[in-house]
């Protein structure tokens, strides 16, 4: 079948796509920002679409010509209403179904019953309804907790545990869920293309029904570490629980805090976990975790939770005249006699456990002020210690453009009076190359350029020894290699 996968740079979605070429499917991936996919490993097997389904001529062209599709889009991080964005968007995809001739729309959303549904479950389910209320064949996954590296839901489970031996938590950790593996959900999507004729909701779950406490000291026992003391209390609200997983997870407050109102209602499954016509016996929640944790440690980690963006409509820093905006830079420059590829080797690795190089202590304080006033911090980390790929996260930054062994540019996350870049390129210069390290900074309003003149002293502190010492470290493995 020719399949469109509307989210194909997201989560689920990009561990979908290899999964329906394997099965022999020809696949069109929807994204609206395209450069996402350049570097995937599947990209010249797939055709690429620039596609915002919130743009109804683009969604009709998208699907022109595809026999299914599946719609893996979600704005719950969206600033502005996420459910009244999500409506919009089913609504357009709906009636590109209509019009193109679809054979079957495959949409994944979240479990869940009741008149007290949290409104991001409200608005899942919803878009459910809105894909379903057309001409076109609607099969509907319904699913909790999904188990995988770098799942968002992972990640919260992860971090809680491993952080915090002692917990004081709100009374929602007694609610009852059904956890699923990420294989199980990728192998029920894939299924779902061969479902009977109709519209269909199949709820899937694994076959573990388990409270977040019990889910969280299952974690526990699985990575090995001692028993969790969990103290629910009964006055910890929603929002203060969101801005206390904000502190100690790697999520932002705005992603935490749909998720923690989500977990006052119950999310289990009313008959088998999976349909057995789909033929998947779902693995347990232990050996899910094992296997999300053994993907971490062997670096297999195709797609994660950050890697959507967090704002699609930024601006680079090589734009044409910022716009009409002030431009602070601070430009460092070395020469070395090290290879192209040692120089890029050691820029690339930077952040996470290898640190900044130079005073990774005021790094750390910085990820921490961040933290506190609700931005990501450093905990994001890297995908992989030394290779970066477009639009990955490196702890507050996010990779803005990268050339191996010439370029990469960062764009910073972390909250800020302004919009900021930081950026190493290498010029040949015959026996040597020059190293050029840049630190971009457009503020905004006064106390933007308050902000960029009070770090002066810093910057001078930390970015010279920076970019020596990256050249260092690219001749020391030159030399070692020699």
């Amino acid at each position: 079948m020719r399949v469109a996968v509307a989210g194909a740079t997201g989560y689920i979605g990009g561990r979908l796509v290899p999964q329906l070429l394997a099965a022999g499917h020809e696949v069109v991936c929807l994204a609206r920002t395209p450069s996402k996919l350049a570097d995937r490993p599947w990209t010249d097997n797939v055709e690429v679409v620039s596609c915002d389904v919130t743009i109804a001529e683009q969604v009709n062209a998208a699907l022109e010509g595809c026999d299914a599709a599946y719609y893996l889009v979600h704005s719950m991080g969206d600033p502005a209403d996420f459910a009244q964005v999500d409506r919009l968007a089913a609504e357009n995809f709906r009636s590109a179904a209509a019009r193109s001739g679809l054979q079957r729309i495959i949409y994944l959303g979240g479990l869940g019953s009741g008149s007290d549904l949290s409104k991001h479950l409200s608005s899942r389910q919803e878009v459910g309804d809105v894909l379903a209320d057309g001409p076109t064949p609607v099969t509907e996954l319904r699913a909790a907790v999904v188990i995988g590296s770098g799942s968002v839901s992972f990640e919260m489970l992860r971090y809680l545990t491993e952080v915090l031996p002692v917990m004081v938590t709100p009374r929602w950790v007694e609610t009852k869920c059904q956890p699923i593996a990420i294989r199980d959900v990728l192998a029920a999507l894939v299924a779902s293309l061969d479902d009977s004729p109709g519209s269909h909701v199949h709820e899937i779950g694994g076959p573990d029904v388990v409270s977040y406490k019990e889910m969280m000291r299952c974690y526990a026992r699985v990575a090995g570490l001692p028993r969790r003391l969990i103290l629910p209390v009964p006055v910890l609200t929603p929002r203060l629980s969101s801005l206390w997983i904000g502190l100690v997870t790697p999520l932002p407050v705005g992603v935490a805090r749909p998720l923690v109102d989500s977990l006052r209602n119950e999310v289990t499954v009313a008959g088998d976990p999976i349909p057995k016509r789909f033929g998947i016996d779902p693995i347990p929640l232990d050996d899910a975790i094992r296997r999300a944790l053994s993907s971490d440690v062997t670096l297999d980690i195709p797609s994660r939770w950050s890697d959507a963006s967090t704002s699609p409509a930024q601006v680079f820093a090589w734009d044409p005249d910022w716009a009409g905006g002030t431009l602070f830079m601070d430009r460092k420059e070395v020469r070395s006699k090290a290879p192209a590829t040692d120089l890029y080797w050691a820029f690339a690795r930077i952040g996470g456990s290898v640190g900044y190089y130079t005073q990774n202590w005021a790094w750390r304080v910085r990820g921490v002020i961040d933290t506190l006033v609700g931005g990501v911090g450093l905990r994001r980390g890297r995908r992989h210690p030394e290779e970066v790929r477009l639009h990955d996260t490196v702890d507050f930054w996010r990779v803005a453009d990268v050339q191996p062994n010439e370029h990469l540019q960062l764009s910073a996350e972390m909250k800020l009076p302004g919009d900021a870049w930081l950026e190493w390129r290498i010029e040949d210069e015959g026996s040597e190359r020059q190293l050029v390290q840049t630190a971009y900074f457009r503020p905004r309003g006064l106390l933007g350029r308050l902000y960029w003149y009070s770090l002066l002293p810093a910057h001078r502190l930390i970015f010279g020894r920076m970019v020596a010492r990256i050249a260092q470290a690219g001749e020391q493995r030159h030399a070692s290699s020699a």
